[in-house]
Parts: C-alpha cells; sequence; structure tokens
C-alpha cells in the first residue's frame, strides 16, 4: 500500500501503542486524524507532532461520534477500548465491556456510513482462556470455544465478531490482530496499574544499591513479549495484507522468558547489585502465556527483530529520564 496522503484514522492515537503507531504512519507520509478522549491516552505522548495531525475530540461510543471520526477517513486503525492496568481487568466488570462494546459497534457503523476501505481492530491475547493445554502458547483456533478471564476479554471476542459480520455483509476489508504483551517507551508506569516490564523497571530505578525488588509467585511463568515499533510494523503488515475478517496473533514466541529472567536482565541493565524476593502468597497466572506465530509469519511473511534485552535497555533509559523529570516536577511543585 502506498501510505502517502492516505486519510488515517487512529482511536486511541494519543495512548502508548497508538502514539507509536501515528509516528509511523506520519513516517510514510500518510494524513493522520486521532480520536482519543484522554482518559488513558497522553497528550505528552503526541506533543512533539501535534501540529502534523488533526485531533477529533468526539465520543467515540456515540453513533454521531463515531461518524464524524470517520467522515473523509480511507483506513481505521481502532485501538481505543476501555482498560487498565492487571488489576482493573480483574475488578472491573460493567466498565471492561460496556464502553468498549459500544465503540467497536458504532466505529464500523461510521465506518460502513463513511465508506471506509479497511478496519483494523486491536484484539488482545486476553480472548484466550488462562488455562488451555500444558504449553498455553496460543493459537487463533484455540479461541474458540470463548471462555476468556475478563469482561475486557469478552469485550474483544466480541469485536472480532462485530468485525467478521461487516466484512461479510458490508464489504469492508477487517483485520483483526491480537496483542501479546506488548511493551516499549510511554507505557504508563504507574505502580498501582502498570504492566509487568514498566513495574519492574520503575521498582529497579527507584531501589537502592543492595536492596532488593519482590516478584509474585517463584518467578518461573513465562510471558512472550513484543517491542512496540514491532507491533506497529506488524499492524500496518497486517491491515495491507491480512485484512480478510479472520484474527491473527501478533507476538513474539522467540522472546519468551520466565519472571526471574526478566528481573534479572532488567537488574542487569541498571547495573546494580539488588537481590529478587518472592511472595508465594500472591496470584501469578497462567504459567505461560505466549503467542503461536505460525499463521502470523506466513500470511504476513514477516516476524519481529527487536531483541527482549535491546528493547528492555530502551525502556530502562526512559524509564529513569520519566521518573527524574517526575521528580523535579513534584520537588518543583512542594517548593512552592
Amino acid at each position: 500500500m502506498d501510505w502517502a496522503d492516505s486519510n488515517i484514522l487512529v482511536t486511541g492515537g494519543a495512548g502508548f501503542i497508538g502514539s507509536h503507531l501515528v509516528d509511523e504512519l506520519l513516517r510514510r507520509d500518510a494524513n493522520v486524524v486521532v480520536a482519543d478522549d484522554f482518559s488513558r491516552g497522553n497528550l505528552d505522548n503526541i506533543e512533539h507532532v501535534i501540529t502534523q495531525i488533526e485531533l477529533r475530540p468526539v465520543d467515540l461510543t456515540t453513533r454521531a461520534g463515531a461518524i464524524r471520526a470517520t467522515e473523509d477517513i480511507d483506513y481505521v486503525f481502532h485501538l481505543a477500548a476501555s482498560v487498565g492496568g492487571i488489576h482493573y481487568i480483574q475488578r472491573e466488570n460493567v466498565g471492561g465491556l460496556t464502553p468498549s462494546v459500544l465503540m467497536n459497534q458504532q466505529l464500523l457503523e461510521g465506518a460502513r456510513i463513511n465508506d471506509i476501505e479497511k478496519f483494523l481492530f486491536a484484539s488482545s491475547a486476553c480472548i484466550y482462556r488462562q488455562e488451555h493445554d500444558d504449553l498455553n502458547q496460543f493459537s487463533e483456533d484455540q479461541a474458540i470455544p470463548a471462555d476468556p478471564h475478563s469482561t475486557y476479554g469478552w469485550a474483544k471476542v466480541l469485536g472480532e465478531v462485530a468485525c467478521q459480520a461487516y466484512h461479510e455483509d458490508c464489504d469492508i476489508d477487517t483485520a483483526m490482530v491480537r496483542i501479546f504483551n506488548c511493551y516499549g517507551p510511554r507505557e504508563n508506569l504507574d505502580p498501582d496499574s502498570s504492566h509487568v516490564i514498566p513495574s519492574l523497571c520503575r521498582k529497579v530505578i527507584e531501589e537502592p544499591d543492595g536492596g532488593s525488588i519482590e516478584l509474585f509467585g517463584d518467578g518461573s511463568q513465562q510471558r512472550g513479549f513484543i517491542f512496540v515499533t514491532d507491533l506497529v510494523d506488524g499492524m500496518i503488515r497486517a491491515i495491507e495484507s491480512k485484512a480478510d475478517g479472520e484474527p491473527i496473533n501478533l507476538g513474539n514466541s522467540e522472546e519468551v522468558v520466565t519472571m526471574n529472567e526478566l528481573a534479572e536482565t532488567i537488574i542487569g541493565i541498571s547495573g546494580k547489585d539488588i537481590d529478587i524476593e518472592h511472595d508465594l502468597s500472591m496470584p501469578t497466572g497462567t504459567d505461560k502465556y505466549a503467542a503461536d506465530t505460525t499463521k502470523m509469519q506466513k500470511a504476513l511473511d514477516w516476524t519481529p527483530n527487536t531483541t527482549l534485552e535491546a528493547g528492555l535497555e530502551e525502556v530502562y533509559e526512559w524509564a529513569v529520564e520519566e521518573l527524574d523529570a517526575e521528580e523535579k516536577a513534584f520537588a518543583g511543585v512542594t517548593s512552592k
């Protein structure tokens, strides 16, 4: 696809993944429109490109808002969702379901009304059941029968069903990517809601040399991680060559590590002497949670190319700068 001068809508474009997607689309000379209510996204994430994009402040849970967002648009990347960290997913039911389902449906209807050519839906690994088999390396067909562990996962299931329906009945080319454990700069560093990599980076940064950090469980749980710029590349490849109404995993099956290995790598990057302690009383989730990327590699003729260590180094350096700026801002406020 020639992205130059194409009109692209990125919902959730001020978020962690969305802002990196915006950057890449601008590099490809696309005209980018961002729809984001900033409930989760951050204006700082797109401040550096604010003069190069169009912001549409609309409510995507409404028909009028979705129609307005998709006016004069060629392609849609739908990343917006009602989402928080793991604590949010575990505790929120209506909040994790209703807004997302409404947005998915309204945006697809807006895409139909405004004759959108292609529509990519950011689905999630959360659609898979936590315990599927001894390996828990999920292939696309293992999502059926559906039994996700959260209403957030059900919202993604329903979003995929809607995309398939609009693909079949309304001739909209829809792509669906099930995202597995994405990480990178601009991710949430809030200790109450952050994902494991930014959480560990923050713990290591704030822990003095000679101290210790704590992991839930014995640290043997395995996860497969994909760096955000690789994920963005995969999403663009998916809308270009896999907009056939069928879902596909987006992950990195070559970068599967235990939580102990992950923590040890981050500690090594820090240069500190920090011990790892384990709280065996806390929940740990599935022993292994990673993508089977067989279908992805064949359909997209592509694999991620960022090693975990290289990605972690970039995230750690970014987190150091962010927390330093946060500390200076706090000091400035308290001194007044």
